[in-house]
């Protein structure tokens, strides 16, 4: 998206987006331009939908129960999502709203909370995490705002996984290696990443996934990190070596 428009606030929207179209805006997001950020009759905002690229429009009437807004042009075309899988073990609330955001920032295409044994949280506020997913993206300009999946087990997750896809986790196990020769070795391949919860995987965890063909273990260096630390760290790895950033 053109930086020109970088001071624009930034909403994502479920309808349609096509030139020409107006689109009422329902309460909260209404209230948020018109109280919040005070936009009134003729100021300009972006919104996405994740299928229709950025467009930018205008203030058509600035109601605070209901701000319409004119399709003026599209501003960007519609970015394809990330093939990036993420997994991680949920945390509790404050750190948890970190991971989802950076996750988003850091290009994951779909997001799944993964209880082990060790977890910390297992009942999980769905909405709440997509709408941390979205927020993000407004404010990162992602255009294609990442799934978000209902929470799975570990043996669930494990027995559904397609083998074509490359499963990468952080084992502390392999902290004398580094990560480099394993990721390269699957560039060109779909990948995921599952970061397990504070203290780590339970030992037959960490057995299970390292018999499993498709697993790479790698290392994120000798020091100890905390779960969202290493979530951060791995996914920045990942994308730096076999990722979308060249």
């Amino acid at each position: 998206m053109p930086r020109s428009h970088a001071a624009l606030p930034r909403l994502f929207v479920a309808p349609d987006l096509a030139a020409g179209a107006q689109l009422t805006l329902g309460k909260e997001q209404s209230l948020y331009l018109a109280a919040v950020l005070r936009k009134s009759v003729g100021d300009d905002v972006v919104l996405f939908n994740g299928r229709d690229g950025a467009w930018l429009c205008r203030l058509v009437g600035d109601s605070k129960k209901s701000v319409v807004l004119e399709l003026v042009e599209q501003i960007a075309g519609q970015t394809p999502r990330s093939e990036l899988w993420y997994g991680f073990a949920p945390l509790k609330t404050e750190r948890l709203d970190y991971v989802i955001q950076k996750a988003v920032e850091m290009g994951a295409g779909t997001i799944q909370p993964v209880l082990t044994r060790f977890t910390q949280v297992s009942r999980l506020k769905h909405e709440r995490l997509v709408a941390n997913a979205i927020e993000a993206a407004e404010q990162c300009e992602v255009l294609a705002v990442p799934t978000v999946e209902q929470e799975v087990t570990l043996e669930r997750l494990l027995d559904g996984w397609p083998a074509e896809r490359a499963l990468i986790f952080a084992d502390e196990g392999e902290a004398s290696s580094s990560p480099v020769t394993a990721l390269e070795g699957l560039r060109g391949r779909p990948v995921g990443l599952l970061i397990g919860p504070e203290g780590g995987f339970a030992d037959e965890e960490r057995a299970r996934l390292r018999a499993l063909p498709y697993v790479v273990p790698v290392s994120l260096g000798p020091r100890i990190l905390r779960a969202d630390t290493a979530a951060v760290a791995a996914l920045a790895v990942i994308q730096a070596i076999i990722g979308d950033w060249r």
